[in-house]
């Protein structure tokens, strides 16, 4: 059986932010220490951890949209090559994709298709977001609506159809399930499943591990801005005894259906 190629892959990943604090005295923080992580085609990674802990800031890296004051170190790999700033603006939109967390990234004063033609050909727009609102389950009367006049659901339907198009090899989607119905995080979560089936590269950033377990391949867990572990979902079973670190096994028993279990000497590394 041929190895599935690493698509995306970050090693020991820094990032500090130059900060004025009194008059020209300048400071620098690093929120980011050293994570790491590796995406195969066909994979989904869930990146778990507290706010604060580094994951979006880790998307934003490899997108290329991080502020003019910050400094990355470590290495970002890409298909085997490097991830420059100039391949980041190359690919993005068109070999990486993002799907943010805020419908509100949408215009409010745009309807719902014409936000979807944006960047597509011009000859054929019309055809290709007819072809998207089909593949996301959105019906062609949708597109005559503002965002306003659509439910949570499928305002996220629109996103992916706005971010997620052919030639696609890296999605990145950033807590993508957010205070929406059962029924639509479902179809949000499959769709995801979805891609990695078709042989794309899927990073799954969110504070729901219960929902992320149900697609995920991998789990890579996440805290003050470095890597705690990275395992296999299926190892998130029981009371996490197949779980390597002490800071993983205390997220997943802390959770409610397991009884709030707290590991004896884990506020260690909380």
């Amino acid at each position: 059986m041929k190895d599935k190629q690493t698509v995306l892959k970050v090693d020991n990943l820094s990032i500090s932010f130059t900060q004025y604090v009194k008059g020209l005295k300048t400071r620098n923080i690093t929120p980011i220490k050293s994570l790491s992580i590796a995406i195969e085609a066909g994979e989904v990674l869930a990146l778990v951890g507290a706010s604060g802990s580094g994951k979006s800031l880790l998307a934003h890296a490899v997108l290329g949209i991080l502020p003019g004051n910050a400094t990355c170190g470590g290495t970002i790999t890409y298909c085997g090559q490097p991830l420059t700033e100039s391949s980041k603006a190359r690919l993005r939109g068109k070999e990486i994709s993002f799907i943010p967390q805020s419908v509100n990234y949408l215009d409010p004063l745009m309807r719902v298709a014409d936000q979807v033609k944006i960047g597509l050909p011009r000859d054929n727009a019309d055809s290709i977001q007819k072809d998207l609102f089909s593949r996301y389950g959105l019906k062609e009367k949708d597109g005559r609506l503002y965002p306003f006049e659509l439910s949570g659901g499928m305002l996220r339907r629109v996103l992916f159809a706005t971010s997620v198009r052919s030639g696609i090899k890296l999605v990145i989607a950033d807590e993508p399930t957010p205070g929406i119905h059962p029924e639509a995080l479902s179809a949000i979560l499959n769709q995801l499943r979805k891609f990695a089936d078709e042989g794309v590269a899927v990073m799954l950033i969110t504070h729901d591990i219960v929902s992320a377990l149900t697609i995920s391949d991998k789990v890579t867990v996440l805290k003050n801005g470095s890597t705690v572990e990275t395992t296999l979902a299926e190892n998130f079973t029981d009371n996490g005894k197949k779980l390597q670190h002490p800071y993983t096994r205390s997220l997943w028993n802390a959770l409610p259906q397991n009884s709030f279990f707290n590991y004896k000497g884990v506020s260690d590394w909380l």
